[in-house]
């Protein structure tokens, strides 16, 4: 069981901050070839520098991939680059309070759009690429592609002012199973990580000088501790190998496990 991508071409969407950046950076590390995708260009510029089209296994594209033209654009630079693409991470993600009693409140169908209908856009065009690149190929017994989805324990646990970002990552877990079952016929594995509480820049902003919150997620987390984004990037890095070959429609959790208990426990006792 190898659970290289060393070689391998990698898009990574959401990539010019947090959770995203660090894993394509971690792929980089690992040598894969990887294309940091994000619509804040100003920030790919800042880490990456001028590398748009430079050389090197570390590229960087800036576009809305809520439009289908960036997305085609994209997928478009990543072959000019590298050739080929072997695994999509839909790292981009949005979270947006909800007032679930206000008329005029669109949270919920501008986090559908962003969370959900961005990454199936992504993945059905990248999937079709793929799905070229292993009818060209000799080789087939080789899996054509790998899609990891970044999803949340927010899926499975109910927040009322989350209403929105936890109806987009349920839809986003049940997209990745049903795109699971659609693209196995074609050798393309698809698999998302859902997280819970992991110390990104957001994070480290929202609790800063706030320690009832850092508190509070610690106390209802059993491993005590808030996870780094360098634990989700391994996760998402397994899911992507051929380690992960025989493993595809699942949601694999990292939350140190929270979804295990109930947080009224202590008050039963």
């Amino acid at each position: 069981m190898s659970l290289s991508i060393q070689g391998k071409t990698a898009v990574v969407t959401g990539a010019a901050n947090g959770i995203g950046l660090a894993i394509a950076r971690h792929f980089v590390e690992r040598g894969a070839n990887v294309m940091f995708a994000d619509m804040d260009e100003e920030r790919l510029e800042s880490e990456l520098g001028d590398n748009r089209d430079g050389d090197g296994n570390a590229r960087w594209f800036a576009g809305d991939f809520r439009e289908k033209l960036a997305v085609a654009n994209l997928l478009s630079a990543t072959i000019d680059a590298y050739d080929r693409v072997d695994i999509l991470v839909n790292a981009s993600r949005q979270m947006l309070t909800t007032d679930p009693l206000d008329l005029d409140d669109d949270s919920v169908s501008t986090l559908l759009q962003q969370n959900l209908m961005t990454s199936l856009r992504l993945s059905q065009l990248f999937a079709r690429r793929m799905i070229k690149q292993s009818e060209e190929s000799e080789d087939d017994t080789r899996m054509a592609g790998s899609i990891v989805n970044l999803s949340s324990i927010a899926a499975r646990r109910t927040h009322a002012n989350l209403l929105g970002y936890s109806v987009s990552s349920a839809a986003l877990d049940q997209a990745t199973r049903s795109l699971a079952v659609a693209l196995a016929p074609n050798r393309i594995r698809v698999n998302a990580v859902a997280f819970g509480s992991v110390m990104s820049a957001s994070l480290k902003g929202a609790i800063k000088g706030n320690s009832d919150m850092r508190a509070d997620i610690i106390e209802n987390t059993p491993l005590s501790r808030i996870a780094s984004p360098t634990e989700v990037a391994e996760t998402v890095q397994f899911l992507a190998s051929d380690g992960a070959a025989f493993m595809t429609g699942q949601i694999l959790t990292i939350d140190g496990g929270r979804t295990l208990i109930d947080g009224c426990d202590s008050a039963m006792h």
